[in-house]
């Protein structure tokens, strides 16, 4: 098939599912690189959709697809087999307790939706509280409670949520003595909430570090916090990990920093590589009242054999090659490279993450902050010319912000290659920037 044809079929008979597609036909995908129809080496500095963590096509993984294909790959959803209750077995030993008892389903979004009814049907309540920026996936439990994006056209959203405002320390309209008050903050967050809910508040919906509202890292201190707002109301604690589980920030789960063990645990993209795979971890308590309140979440995926194969295969090679402790050592090359960069172009507004999962804020001038939504489209398509496959989030209110995210496999001469990349693209695109007014 020619391209002019591919993308002339893609054109007819796809539906677009939100933003336009990368200008590139894949073909192939292997460690930190994407390859295109014309045999072009396209650096993946997204993970593909932040889930490829141990890069693309891992030999374990593929080895693992292929011999689960062919002897258990799909069963009646009330069966069970090893590798599910093996994952199960790894997660509660992974996380810290009372985190103890799994559900294994397919996407983010899944886990999310599972984990909303689990805390409603357990408190009794149906108020989920969450960031203004945050994203926790396209159903209608999780969809409700996301406020970056989608939320115009569709009719009322399921009643009880409320937004609060995102610890945002480079825009944050709190401040004492010039400095983030992320303290005053959250009070007038909840503040908000008391004088909002009708007394029915099941849980707040969280992520450690927002990645589709900005690449926004919770400042230390804050979920420690939270938990405690979430406990003087009833609440349970939700954290969706989709991103920074599994150690991309530099730790298996990016609350361990905090101290913080969130009532019910969400993972997802990680946790299959790169297939659809997600699990809802909780405690014991939590699990036997709500089983015998009739919890019910059967779907024809859940607790399949071969993902969870994948997912069983996945925490064994982060746990055994240490690939959390090595997000250390390769984000801090990363970071160093991205602050030098902040020092060459000046449209680098901010630079912020952790371990290997960083962003960069693009804007037009440091002191009013400016965002440059136009910039930030012409570096990432300059970076794709130059071979770095770049995401970029924008916002209203705020620059474009890149999300960057290699696997945890990265090489040193791969982040290098990207930085180079981007260093090129930034100059390349300033240049060309009408001049400001």
């Amino acid at each position: 098939m020619t391209e002019s044809r591919f993308w002339s079929d893609a054109d007819r008979h796809l539906v677009r599912y939100g933003g336009s597609f990368v200008p590139a036909v894949i073909e192939r995908a292997a460690g930190s690189f994407v390859y295109d129809s014309a045999g072009r080496a396209i650096l993946d500095f997204t993970s593909g959709q932040m889930s490829a963590i141990l890069g693309h096509a891992h030999p374990e993984v593929v080895e693992t697809v292929c011999s689960s294909a062919a002897t258990l790959d799909h069963l009646f959803s009330g069966m069970l087999s090893r590798p599910v209750v093996d994952l199960a077995r790894m997660l509660a030993e992974a996380t810290p307790a009372p985190l103890q008892k799994s559900l294994l389903l397919t996407t983010g979004a899944e886990a999310n939706e599972a984990a909303i009814k689990m805390a409603k049907l357990y408190t009794g309540g149906y108020e989920i509280v969450s960031f203004s920026h945050s994203w926790h996936g396209m159903t209608s439990g999780a969809a409700a409670a996301t406020y970056s994006a989608g939320r115009r056209g569709y009719g009322p959203p399921v009643p009880g949520n409320i937004a609060i405002p995102v610890p945002n320390a480079y825009r944050s309209r709190f401040l004492e003595e010039g400095r983030h008050d992320w303290r005053g903050e959250l009070d007038y967050a909840f503040d908000l909430v008391d004088r909002q809910s009708s007394g029915s508040l099941a849980a707040c919906l969280v992520e450690p570090i927002l990645s589709s509202g900005g690449l926004i890292e919770l400042p230390p201190g804050y979920l420690a916090a939270l938990k405690i707002k979430c406990a003087e109301r009833g609440m349970l604690l939700i954290l969706d990990e989709a991103q920074t589980g599994l150690g991309r920030t530099g730790e298996m789960f990016a609350f361990e920093r905090d101290g913080v063990v969130p009532d019910i645990l969400t993972l997802s993209k990680t946790l299959g590589a790169g297939l659809p795979l997600a699990a809802v971890v909780t405690s014991a308590e939590i699990e036997e009242r709500c089983h015998e309140l009739g919890y019910l979440f059967f779907t024809t995926h859940v607790s399949d054999p071969l993902p969870a194969a994948v997912g069983r295969t996945v925490l064994t090679v982060i746990q055994r090659d240490r690939l959390d402790l090595r997000a250390v050592g390769q984000g801090e090359r990363l970071r160093a490279g991205l602050l030098a960069l902040q020092e060459r172009h000046e449209c680098i507004g901010d630079v912020r993450g952790r371990g290997l999962m960083q962003g960069i804020e693009l804007v037009l001038d440091r002191q009013t902050k400016t965002p440059a939504d136009d910039l930030g489209r012409q570096v990432t398509a300059e970076c794709l010319e130059l071979g770095l496959h770049m995401n970029i989030v924008q916002l209203p209110g705020m620059g474009g912000v890149f999300r960057i995210a290699p696997p945890l496999t990265v090489s040193d001469d791969e982040i290098d290659l990207g930085l180079g990349i981007l260093d090129t693209a930034l100059a390349k695109a300033t240049r060309s920037a009408p001049a400001k007014h």
